[in-house]
C-alpha cells in the first residue's frame, strides 16, 4: 500500500503546478485497488504563501519544504508542472513527481497506475509497493 497525491484545483482533475497548488487529493493504492483518503489543503485557491515568496531565497525554500513535508507520506505526486528544486526535494524524500500532459482526471490516472502495477511496474514503483 502506498499513498499518492494529486495536485488539483477541483478534487477531480490533476490540473495544477506543485508550488502554487492549494490542495492535493490523497489516495491509498494497493496492488488491487485504490481509495480516497483526504484532501490536504494548503490554501484557498492558489498557494500564495509559496507564489508570493518566489525569488526570496530561504523564505521561499522553507515554505516549499513545509509543503513537501506535509505530503511526505505520499510516494507519488501527480502534477502538471514542478520546478527543478522542488522536484529534487521530493526525490530526496523518496517521493516520485509525475508530470501529466494537460489536465488528466484523477480517476483515469489511478486506473492507469493500477494497470501499470499489475502488468509491468517500473522498478521504483515495484519497490515502493513492496516496501509497504
Amino acid at each position: 500500500m502506498i499513498r499518492v497525491a494529486f495536485a488539483t484545483t477541483d478534487g477531480v482533475n490533476v490540473d495544477e503546478h506543485f508550488g502554487r497548488c492549494g490542495m492535493f487529493a490523497v489516495y491509498e493504492l494497493t496492488k488491487d485497488d485504490y481509495k480516497f483518503i483526504e484532501m490536504r489543503k494548503f490554501a484557498e485557491g492558489r498557494d500564495v504563501a509559496i507564489e508570493g515568496t518566489k525569488g526570496m531565497g530561504q523564505v521561499h525554500d522553507e515554505r516549499v519544504e513545509e509543503k513537501v513535508g506535509k505530503l511526505s507520506d505520499c510516494k507519488i505526486v501527480y502534477l502538471t508542472e514542478i520546478g527543478g528544486p522542488s522536484a529534487a526535494r521530493l526525490v530526496k524524500r523518496g517521493m516520485m513527481p509525475l508530470k501529466v500532459k494537460g489536465v488528466v482526471p484523477i480517476e483515469e490516472a489511478l486506473k492507469l497506475l493500477l494497470e501499470k502495477l499489475k502488468t509491468s511496474p517500473p522498478p521504483w514503483l515495484k519497490k515502493a509497493i513492496d516496501n509497504h
